[in-house]
C-alpha cells in the first residue's frame, strides 16, 4: 500500500470519526413503564435503534408513576442532556417540569401520549399515533359487524391517560351515531392481562354471564387477552358469543385472532424509533418550529 493511500485512508477514517461524533446526541427518555406486551417492545426498539441514529440514550422506566417521571426528567435536566423524550403516564401535572426544561434550553419531545398544558411552546412536538382514530376505527368496524345493534362492555386503559381519554372518545363518537349501540359496563384494566381478566370477571358476574352483550372493546390487547381467559373459564366462546375488538396488534392477539378467540385489533406500531429519532436529531441540528403533532399511522386488522 502506498503512502498516499495510507494518508488518504487515515484522512477518511478521521473524517468519518468526526462526522459520527458530530451526530452523537445525549437524549433522556422517560418511559411510562413496562406494562403489557406493546410497551416493552416500544422500549426495546428505542434502545436498540439509538446508536443507528447517533443517539446516546439515557433510559428511565417510571413504573407507571408520574412522580418517577418528574424525577427522571429533572435528573435529565441536571445532566444537561441535548433533548428529553417523554411518554407521559397521565396528561396533567406537567407545566412546572416542562418549564424547567425550557429554562434550561433543553427541547422536550412527547411520544406515544399527550399532555394537557396551556402553553404548547413548552414542548417541541408530539410524535404518536392518533388514539382517537384508533377508537373510531374500532367503533366503525364494530358498527358494521354488529349491524349497528350492540350492547358493549369496555375495558379502559389507565385513568387520566391520553389513550383512555382519546380511544374512548373516538369509539363513542362512532357508536353514538347509532341508537342501537351503547356501552353498558366500563372499567379500567390498567393495560394489563391480569387487569383485563379481573374486569371481565366482574362484567360476567354483573351481566349474568354476558347475557345480551354483543361485544367487548378493550383499549389494549393485553386486557383483551385477559378477558378471553375469563370468558373461557366461564364457559363462553370469545370471538363467537361476543365480538372482541381491541388496540395494539401484538403477536399474542394475532394468535388469538387466528384461533378465532378475537375478531379485530387496531395496530399501534411499537417499532417507532424510525419515526421519532429523525425528528429529534433533525431538530437538534436545525431547531426550526415543528408541527405540534406528527402522526404515526395506524391500521385495522380483522380475523379471516
Amino acid at each position: 500500500m502506498t503512502l498516499t493511500r495510507l494518508l488518504a485512508g487515515a484522512a477518511l477514517s478521521a473524517l468519518l470519526a468526526t462526522a459520527a461524533q458530530a451526530q452523537t446526541y445525549t437524549i433522556g427518555f422517560s418511559q411510562v413503564g413496562s406494562e403489557g406486551d406493546w410497551r416493552p417492545a416500544f422500549s426495546r426498539n428505542m434502545q436498540e435503534q439509538a446508536a443507528a441514529y447517533g443517539v446516546d440514550l439515557k433510559f428511565a422506566d417510571a413504573q407507571g408513576k408520574q412522580e418517577e417521571q418528574l424525577r427522571a426528567v429533572r435528573a435529565f435536566i441536571a445532566q444537561d442532556v441535548d433533548a428529553i423524550i417523554i411518554a407521559p403516564v397521565v396528561v396533567t401535572g406537567w407545566e412546572d417540569v416542562l418549564q424547567e426544561a425550557k429554562d434550561a434550553e433543553i427541547p422536550v419531545f412527547l411520544v406515544d401520549r399527550d399532555v394537557d398544558v396551556a402553553d404548547k411552546s413548552l414542548y417541541a412536538t408530539r410524535i404518536s399515533a392518533d388514539f382517537n382514530l384508533e377508537g373510531r376505527l374500532a367503533g366503525a368496524w364494530l358498527a358494521q359487524e354488529s349491524l349497528r345493534d350492540c350492547r358493549i362492555v369496555e375495558m379502559q386503559s389507565t385513568t387520566g391517560s391520553a389513550p383512555a381519554i382519546e380511544r374512548k372518545g373516538g369509539f363513542e363518537a362512532v357508536i353514538g351515531q347509532f341508537p342501537g349501540m351503547e356501552i353498558v359496563q366500563t372499567q379500567s384494566g390498567e393495560f394489563t392481562t391480569e387487569g383485563g381478566k379481573r374486569v371481565m370477571e366482574a362484567f360476567i358476574k354483573a351481566t349474568n354471564n354476558l347475557e345480551g352483550i354483543c361485544a367487548a372493546f378493550a383499549h389494549n390487547d393485553n386486557m383483551q387477552l385477559g378477558a378471553i381467559q375469563a370468558m373461557k373459564e366461564a364457559g363462553l366462546n370469545p370471538g363467537e358469543d361476543v365480538l372482541m375488538v381491541s388496540v395494539d396488534y401484538v403477536p399474542a392477539i394475532v394468535t388469538a385472532m387466528e384461533a378465532g378467540d378475537a375478531n379485530a385489533s387496531v395496530e399501534l406500531r411499537s417499532a417507532v424509533a424510525e419515526f421519532i429519532y429523525p425528528v429529534v436529531t433533525g431538530y437538534l441540528e436545525n431547531p426550526t418550529e415543528l408541527d405540534k403533532w406528527i402522526v404515526i399511522p395506524s391500521d385495522l386488522h380483522v380475523a379471516n
